[in-house]
């Protein structure tokens, strides 16, 4: 709801603040006063367009700042925690309008792009002017209005949910069959590239136990003549190592027993006696063992060469092939049993298709039930409006069913009839504007207990009425009030007697310049306003009094008026 408003420099307003109330509060005054200066003040302060031109004369600049209570709105809550601009239960938009045409806008302080700035102000008021009537011409905004004055608003996400859930499963299928004509190729390159590698055999421990063996047979020679020496030193010739440890070991184990110190000496000479004995054994029996055919090298290299050209062709190092080849067949297997899982996926396709149609299907029963009852209840209500003969008439137009989506499977579209005998047209597409407003207003009183926008504005709906039926626009606005705050421009007295909160709009001139300003009204100068309205430039005794019976009665009376019922 909107709770406060500040105008500086702007057009003729200098300087002005009001306090706002619930309920509907009327805005009054002469001709030419500029009594649509806050509607247009609040447009700007919510993202509409601007221009130099708004800027006072004289002047640096304009500004307009908006204070919101949304305590009340979770949806406004929840829009500002998403954009990180949450700042309690009040939420202040301001606008400042530079004398050389720049704008910046505000949302509790933060500097904000004007398309973020109209995106709160949906949310937060709807004007209905002549021409600046806003959601109610867009489709999307009457299916929502359809949907919440059936009450099937949970048939509607559900319906989403299914053509969602649909989509991303059609997406994943056309996805999957354009690379199916790929798989083939893709198939016959993996079963080769299979092939290949288990042609190879590779083990996990071949390749470095040939290259072990490669080591051996490129050296051969060498070992064989250094272990022959290494052998010939330790035991062949005279004296050889092991001759001469055993003399050694003999020698400490007599002196040991004259010298007990020595026995440490003598088990370790004759320990390594030991151990040279078994590497003359391990010697005699690596030289015996020791491979001799010359072919048994190229063979290991041979091997070696077709593990490393492998390894090229695939682009990975050597002991890398046993997991590409690992890779290799994972992959296989999957594109393999790909033509199954596309199967699997067409089937997904198909029944999640038909969850979603037979949804669908559902939801639009219920809009055409609801569709009836709202056509009827508008109609009537346009033509206590002063309408006579007017018709509306909820359109369901079907969609073929490849363009059906998350909204269903019809787009909704509000038709009216202004006068007898025209043919229903699209409601933007209404000529009058003072048709368009009360027309809205009939919309707005049938569907207010399905709104989410808490403050609606409505710019001269009255033009072009009066009598009886001004009374009934008056009472249906103070009607809509009673859950939305409303505010309203008016020529009407009877229309501004029903008002909760009036404000007068009042030009000021003097030689050197004109202002505009806006005053609330206490109950005595409500009736001198009124009677104002009334009876034109000379108030008389009875004017007064009929201007005070006006303003008793609206607040004493229940307004009664039945919105429902067709006639």
């Amino acid at each position: 709801m909107l709770i406060q408003i500040h105008i500086k420099d702007l057009a003729i307003v200098s300087s002005l603040e009001l306090q706002l109330q619930p309920g509907l509060t009327a805005m009054t005054g002469e001709t030419g006063a500029g009594k649509s200066i806050l509607i247009d003040a609040l447009g700007m302060a919510l993202g509409e367009r601007s221009d130099a031109g708004m800027v006072r004369a004289g002047c640096e600049r304009a500004e307009v700042s908006a204070l919101f209570d949304i305590s009340q709105l979770p949806q406004v809550h929840s829009w500002l925690q998403e954009q990180s601009l949450e700042d309690g239960d009040d939420c202040l938009v301001r606008r400042v309008v530079s004398a050389e045409g720049r704008s910046r806008a505000y949302i509790n302080g933060h500097p904000s792009p004007l398309s973020q700035l109209r995106s709160l102000g949906g949310l937060l008021v709807e004007i209905h002017g002549q021409h600046a009537h806003q959601l109610l011409l867009q489709n999307n905004h009457q299916r929502t209005l359809l949907d919440g004055y059936g009450q099937h608003q949970e048939e509607s996400l559900q319906v989403a949910a299914h053509f969602n859930s649909y989509r991303k499963l059609r997406d994943e299928l056309a996805k999957r069959k354009s690379e199916e004509s790929e798989r083939s190729s893709r198939l016959d390159l993996l079963r080769f590239q299979s092939a290949e590698l288990e042609a190879l055999a590779l083990s996990n421990d071949e390749l470095e136990l040939l290259q072990q063996d490669h080591n051996r047979l490129a050296n051969l020679e060498r070992l064989r003549n250094s272990c022959g020496t290494i052998l010939t030193q330790l035991d062949e010739t005279e004296p050889s190592v092991r001759s001469q440890l055993a003399r050694f070991a003999d020698e400490l184990a007599e002196l040991s027993g004259l010298d007990a110190n020595l026995i440490d000496a003598a088990e370790t000479i004759a320990s390594a006696l030991i151990q040279v004995d078994e590497g003359v054994t391990a010697l005699r029996g690596y030289l015996d063992d020791l491979d001799l055919d010359p072919d048994s090298l190229q063979q290991v290299e041979q091997r070696l060469g077709a593990i490393h050209d492998t390894a090229r062709k695939y682009r990975v190092r050597p002991e890398a092939l046993v997991e590409r080849q690992q890779s290799i067949q994972q992959e296989l297997q999957t594109t393999e049993n790909a033509g199954e899982a596309l199967e699997q996926l067409e089937q997904q396709v198909r029944e999640q298709r038909e969850r979603y149609f037979e949804a669908a299907y559902r939801l639009s029963k219920k809009r055409r039930q609801s569709g009836k009852r709202l056509a009827a209840e508008i109609s009537q209500a346009m033509r206590q409006l002063g309408m006579t003969g007017g018709r509306f008439d909820v359109e369901l137009a079907p969609l073929e069913a490849d363009d059906a989506g998350a909204s269903g499977l019809e787009r909704v579209e509000f038709m009216v009839s202004a006068n007898p005998g025209m043919p229903l047209a699209p409601l933007n597409k209404v000529a009058s504007g003072g048709e368009l407003s009360r027309i809205s207003l009939a919309i707005q009183v049938a569907t207010s207990s399905c709104t989410e926008t808490p403050t609606l504005v409505f710019d001269e709906v009255d033009v072009g009425i009066g009598g009886g039926v001004a009374e009934i626009v008056g009472q249906m606005l103070r009607r809509l009030g009673s859950s939305l705050q409303i505010l309203c421009v008016t020529h009407l007295p009877q229309v501004a007697s029903q008002a909760n909160q009036h404000l007068q709009v009042r030009k000021q001139s003097d030689r050197k310049s004109t202002r505009t300003d806006i005053t609330p009204l206490n109950l005595n100068q409500r009736i001198q306003e009124i009677a104002r309205m009334l009876g034109g430039v000379e108030i008389t005794p009875q004017t007064l009094a009929h201007a005070e019976e006006m303003v008793r009665q609206a607040s004493e009376a229940e307004t009664g008026i039945v919105i429902g019922a067709a006639e």
